[in-house]
């Protein structure tokens, strides 16, 4: 078997690879370059399940970063068991060719209570005290311990949030490394997201951006220098390239305005009673899965998101199978969104009147997606002295509400998950092989089994 390590560079596309990412451009000279045909929809979980998996969402079942469990009546994202995966895994497949296979998946999705051989992925402690401490969760339990003891705590709080850096993606780079040496595993995936955070939060000319290419530049530049020094082979992906997005449309809004979203109200709050609701949208980036519990509603609904400004797919049954997302996880209908907007998930029509947990980072309770975590509020006067107080009587052991995120949806300038896109915004696959200049996602699995069993 020949040792491979596929590096996911999250975002990354054709036309950021130039003059702010020299290693990058160099090391591309003698590799092939492929653009990817992107998965409906281009979000984390479905892209790196369908590469994995060699299956479309109609398959695998990942219709999104999370969707409506219909069981529970209950929006959820961002779960981790791999259980919900409903197809066999690369490195299942590979072990069935050679049973001294093994894997190691750094960060990649769905990397709870999998078959591979060794993990590690985000996982906080949520205390009793309300406090949310950064931690991870490793396969075997031991190397959780030992990461952290020689590495550090995982920084959590620049893994995603307000205050995002590179010190997320170079601490699962040298995690990896520890991995690496320790167990020498055949296939290593490795997840570096520092280009998700920049590029959805300015436009790609604002310097920020050269800075952070340049910054994962230098990242890939060791690790790819360290694992091929090690022997391995190295495969570098994308999930998704992201394009600029600075038009948000609010779907649950849209859907409240036509009687159709009931609310709960909670201390003069309002929260989303999706189980109640004739109609509610799980918003996904630039993709929604739009749940109808009244069907007689049906044709009501879909005539109001195609009259929507900013939609520019709906997809019915047939539409879905077009597109490869006909699963019962999926929305009854699916929306996608034009050029230049995005989906929020916002159904208060006063801000007044938002949850509390739409001013804090709480990708579990809010129920879509929401890039305006990575802000803080521009409009809150002494942001950072009122952050360093609240963090003060954190540790100290006072509940407190980190309070510092915006309600303003304009902020973010970037997205992905819509499929009809230029060619230099598709994801990339970058190996030795020469390949066709466009590649599907589901033929991701079966060049990795090319490179491991060549």
């Amino acid at each position: 078997m020949n040792r491979l390590a596929v590096i996911d560079i999250v975002g990354l596309s054709e036309k950021l690879i130039g003059e702010h990412t020299p290693f990058l451009s160099q090391w591309l000279k003698d590799k092939h370059l492929s653009q990817i045909e992107p998965v409906l929809p281009a979000v984390t979980c479905s892209a790196q399940t369908t590469y994995l998996t060699g299956k479309w969402p109609s398959e695998h079942g990942i219709v999104g970063n999370g969707w409506f469990f219909k069981d529970t009546q209950e929006v959820s994202l961002w779960k981790q068991s791999n259980k919900l995966v409903q197809a066999e895994n690369v490195w299942d497949i590979a072990r069935k060719k050679n049973p001294e296979f093994t894997v190691a998946n750094m960060f990649w999705w769905f990397n709870m209570y999998s078959t591979a051989d060794y993990t590690v992925t985000p996982r906080p402690q949520y205390r009793a005290d309300g406090q949310k401490k950064p931690d991870c969760y490793a396969k075997p339990a031991a190397l959780r311990d030992e990461l952290q003891q020689q590495l550090g705590t995982f920084p959590l709080f620049d893994f995603w949030g307000p205050r995002t850096t590179i010190k997320s993606s170079k601490w699962i780079a040298e995690a990896s490394k520890v991995v690496e040496e320790k167990y020498n595993p055949t296939l290593l995936l490795v997840y570096l997201p520092h280009l998700d955070y920049v590029l959805q939060k300015f436009e790609q000319a604002n310097p920020s951006v050269a800075k952070d290419l340049q910054e994962i530049d230098e990242l890939c530049k060791d690790l790819i220098s360290y694992l091929e020094g090690r022997g391995m082979e190295v495969m570098v992906l994308s999930e998704y390239g992201i394009s600029k997005a600075t038009q948000p449309v609010h779907l649950n809004r849209r859907l409240r305005e036509n009687g159709l979203i009931q609310i709960r109200e909670e201390n003069g709050l309002e929260l989303l009673d999706a189980g109640e609701s004739k109609a509610f949208a799980v918003a996904d980036h630039q993709v929604a899965h739009v749940y109808i519990n009244d069907l007689s509603q049906k044709e009501q609904v879909k005539k109001i998101l195609e009259d929507t400004p900013g939609v520019e797919l709906v997809l019915d049954e047939e539409g879905k199978k077009e597109y490869h997302i006909q699963h019962e996880r999926a929305g009854d209908l699916v929306v996608v969104a034009a050029e230049n907007h995005w989906f929020t998930y916002y159904y208060w029509l006063d801000d007044q009147k938002a949850p509390d947990f739409a001013r804090v980072v709480d990708i579990h309770k809010k129920p879509g997606y929401d890039p305006v975590e990575m802000f803080f509020d521009p409009k809150k006067k002494f942001v950072f002295p009122r952050l360093a107080f609240k963090l003060l009587k954190k540790k100290l052991g006072f509940r407190t509400l980190m309070d510092v995120i915006p309600l303003d949806a304009s902020l973010v300038k970037g997205s992905h998950g819509r499929v009809n896109i230029d060619n230099q915004d598709k994801p990339v696959l970058i190996s030795k092989e020469e390949k066709a200049a466009l590649i599907d996602p589901t033929q991701i699995q079966e060049l990795i089994l090319q490179k491991i069993f060549a």
